[in-house]
């Protein structure tokens, strides 16, 4: 077998690992949020309160994946990786263990939600060490023209892990734990990913070759560049437009549960079956777009980044309006379609931007907007509380303007202008210049 051959097995093994942590991950987070409008509403503990539950561990994600992202340029990607998925499952047995105990009425609503608001916090504190180190390892085993392919088939393993983790929640309510049992089950699949992760991956980096990597905080510098990261002129437009959309998502996503359970007028364990299948719709969705319409279509960032935001304004709209449980589970499967386009194609975008010395730090910065957006969730939900069209209107609104921001921002136009042949010789300079 040639060495050709044997590199391309590697990858397409390692790949498969990668893809089934990110499914693990997605099925854990999607699952959990699935049945938390339930929860709350089981114990007692207020909506907005519900979606803080996120907030802290949201902070925690985006100030921690820049340092972690670091770290993965020191010791490598698969140590990354690892403490990433124990965190995981760590925080979530934690979780679980609150919750029951909620459920069984052991301790007051608002000891609960403290103690699950820092069993949750462990996520975000370590539970992020592993995006970074997985998007970087990525990138490094693909040419700069099989990177929006890459992240693309990476995003759709999340999506994957969000249409199964609503629709396994469901099985996992168990008469003992309840709705605190899907949160042990994801614990566990992430505990045999651990496993599997240790056995079966591939370290290829090889930590302290070539120049020592930037050090990484919150406030990011690149090689050269004393710019922090949110200055960093080949960065910032992707972040400013990756926050912007990952916030509307999570907004709807947030909101999608009460909005459900009060349209439907039922009581939260009877709603939690609609809420299942309309997050699985969406999920659904975004699918689509990243495994299919995506590849069909060859659509570079440049496009997702256009197409992504004007759908998913759409899809806003007709869940702001909706009459009926129908039209809310259509809009919420449009504004997925096109969160599934833009999610990538800003991913993507923002790792064409920057050489191959940077891909770990542009993984970190992207993780951390991807985490700190949460924050916003519970203003989102406040707003629900007053104005019941209100959060979808203001995401439709934010998505329209994206759209203008994505025609007319000189980098966001750019980013798909070279010939895809042009960027693998440049993947390949790249590589050799890391590799010296």
């Amino acid at each position: 077998m040639s060495t050709a051959e044997q590199e391309t097995r590697s990858n397409r093994g390692a790949f498969a690992i990668l893809f089934g942590v990110s499914v693990v991950s997605a099925m854990g987070n999607s699952g959990m949020w699935s049945v938390l409008p339930a929860i709350g509403r089981e114990i007692g503990i207020p909506d907005v309160l519900v979606a803080a539950i996120f907030s802290l561990s949201a902070v925690l994600w985006a100030i921690s994946s820049p340092f972690w992202a670091r770290q993965s340029d020191l010791h490598g990607r698969k140590p990354l990786i690892l403490l990433g998925l124990v965190g995981f499952s760590v925080s979530m047995t934690l979780c679980a263990i609150v919750v029951s105990a909620g459920l069984h009425h052991m301790v007051a609503p608002m000891v609960i939600f403290v103690l699950f608001l820092m069993a949750r916090a462990l996520f975000g504190l370590f539970g992020s060490a592993s995006n970074p180190a997985t998007q970087a390892y990525m990138a490094e085993r693909t040419s700069r023209e099989e990177r929006t392919q890459s992240m693309a088939t990476l995003a759709g393993a999340f999506g994957l892990g969000t249409v199964v983790g609503p629709l396994l929640a469901p099985l996992f309510v168990l008469p003992v734990v309840g709705l605190a049992g899907p949160m042990f089950a994801f614990a566990i699949l992430a505990g045999i990913m651990v496993v599997v992760v240790q056995r079966g991956l591939p370290e290829t980096f090889k930590p302290g070759h070539g120049e020592a990597p930037p050090r990484r905080g919150f406030g990011l510098s690149f090689k050269g560049e004393g710019a922090a990261l949110w200055k960093d002129p080949r960065l910032k437009p992707f972040l400013i437009y990756g926050f912007l959309v990952a916030s509307c998502q999570t907004a709807q996503s947030q909101t999608l549960g009460f909005l459900i359970i009060d349209k439907l007028q039922l009581p939260p364990m009877q709603a939690q079956g609609y809420i299942t299948l309309a997050m699985a719709a969406g999920a659904v969705a975004g699918l689509l777009a990243q495994w299919g319409l995506i590849r069909m279509f060859a659509m570079r960032p440049r496009d997702l980044m256009r197409w992504g935001v004007a759908a998913a304004a759409v899809g806003n709209v007709i869940v702001a309006f909706a009459p009926d449980y129908a039209a809310v589970a259509i809009g919420f499967a449009i504004a997925n379609l096109g969160y599934g386009f833009a999610r990538p194609g800003f991913t993507a975008g923002a790792s064409l931007s920057v050489g191959a010395k940077d891909q770990a730090g542009a993984a970190g910065a992207i993780a951390a907007i991807n985490g700190l957006n949460v924050v916003f969730g519970p203003l989102f939900v406040m707003l629900y509380r007053w104005i019941g069209w209100g959060p979808f209107v203001l995401n439709a609104v934010i998505l329209l303007g994206l759209l203008v921001y994505a025609l007319r921002q000189a980098a966001l136009r750019k980013v798909s202008d070279a010939d895809p042949q042009e960027e693998a010789t440049l993947a390949s300079l790249e590589r050799s210049d890391e590799g010296s």
